[in-house]
């Protein structure tokens, strides 16, 4: 699996995670999609995204974006 595919399926997953918690804990576990979402816009702006470093760090092999 690439970073790039490895970064969508994680951005993916929190994005489920935050809904479910939204749904089952608090109405509060909201911002965490807010923060997905703005660091998703920020990433493809600047290129600059803290999964990628992680997961590359982690032993993904480089894809196309990161």
């Amino acid at each position: 699996m690439t970073l790039d595919r490895a970064v969508m399926m994680f951005a993916g997953f929190m994005v489920l995670l935050s809904v479910v918690l939204t749904a089952l804990v608090s109405p509060l576990w909201m911002w965490l999609t807010v923060f997905i979402g703005v660091n998703l816009i920020q990433s493809s702006i600047t290129g600059f995204c803290p999964a990628a470093m992680v997961l590359k760090k982690l032993g993904f092999k480089a894809g196309t974006a990161f």
